[in-house]
């Protein structure tokens, strides 16, 4: 079987990016129009989250049939009113006799520092996403909720570096799939996940780099420790959010663990990881009949999850004033094989 590398080679599960460049917002949805069965996990200690109770186990409604991933903070969750309305002009959702009703659950990141704080993605944007939705590969870097995302931002935004939203998947034997795809508008550094190394994050100020080129946002903490908080840095303006899916019949017990397993692969690739400034979620989709152990399907959600959030970073475009791993010089770049991938 051969694969596109993105979350799309989940049968049936379709991806669009509607965003606006000059704003640098954007927002990004993952259409299973039949009816998923979902899962959310959510570890950071300041989320932007709507529909996520829906998902927990115990709760009535069983299938999802989109995810919405925004910019625009609290302002961006308005994007979900226009994938509902996609859908429900298309008869996908919840049976309640005079209409259908779409469960969508949606996330948003804090990306209002860096573009225009009055454009933020709204239902129209939402609705947008979903007529581009395709099962090609979808566009990473600055495209859709990574449109405006940022990493590495304890000195502050002027010291942070642009990131993205990357996807990719694996094949297990001959049938399985896991995919992801993922926003990374993080607090702390992204980092090599077997060295160490930062890829992307804050950056010491010019007078200081004779120092080293990043700061490392653990550094400056044990700096701070026992000094004063966090300052400026310590406002709710940072998070991961994403998806993880894959073809294997599961039930929302399972799949719930699928989003909780997927957590290890952005702790491997995030430090600090799950902070109080984070919004830290991850959503998990059962779309397919695949038998599968839940153990298998977590360990690799995990192995992907990473990996799409390092093609978030090696993906995106910076400028100047806000770069990129694309923009730095050669001394400074962390080189990693699956980007080529």
């Amino acid at each position: 079987m051969e694969l596109n590398r993105s979350i799309t080679d989940i049968p049936g599960i379709l991806v669009g990016h509607a965003q606006d460049d000059g704003a640098r917002t954007g927002c990004t949805v993952i259409l299973c129009q039949k009816g998923a069965t979902g899962g959310v996990d959510q570890r950071g200690g300041a989320p932007g989250t709507r529909q996520t109770d829906a998902m927990e186990p115990f709760h009535l409604v069983q299938e999802v049939h989109a995810v919405c991933l925004a910019g625009g903070s609290a302002f961006g969750l308005d994007s979900a009113s226009g994938v509902m309305r996609y859908l429900e002009e298309r008869n996908v959702g919840f049976n309640v006799g005079v209409t259908h009703v779409p469960i969508v659950p949606t996330a948003v990141l804090f990306d209002l520092n860096i573009g225009s704080p009055d454009i933020r993605p709204n239902a129209e944007m939402g609705y947008r996403a979903c007529q581009q939705a395709s099962q090609n590969r979808p566009d990473e870097g600055n495209f859709g909720a990574g449109c405006g995302s940022t990493v590495g931002k304890i000195l502050g935004i002027q010291q942070a570096m642009k990131s993205g939203i990357g996807t990719t998947s694996v094949l297990i034997g001959n049938d399985l799939i896991v995919g992801a795809i993922v926003a990374v508008n993080a607090f702390g550094d992204v980092i090599h996940p077997q060295t160490g190394q930062i890829i992307a994050g804050a950056r010491r100020p010019a007078q200081q780099q004779g120092k080293g080129f990043f700061a490392d946002t653990m550094m400056v903490m044990n700096d701070l420790a026992g000094k004063r908080g966090l300052g400026f840095a310590a406002s709710k303006e940072h998070t991961v959010i994403g998806v993880v899916a894959t073809n294997a019949k599961m039930d929302k017990e399972q799949i719930t663990k699928v989003s909780q397993m997927a957590h290890d692969g952005l702790a491997r690739t995030v430090s600090p990881a799950h902070t109080m400034l984070d919004g830290d979620t991850i959503f998990a989709l059962s779309y397919g009949e695949i038998e599968a152990d839940v153990n298998i399907v977590g360990a690799f959600a995990a192995r992907v999850f990473s990996e799409a959030m390092l093609r978030a970073v090696y993906t995106a475009q910076g400028d100047n004033a806000l770069p990129a791993v694309c923009n730095l010089p050669a001394e400074h770049k962390v080189t990693w094989s699956g980007y080529d991938r």
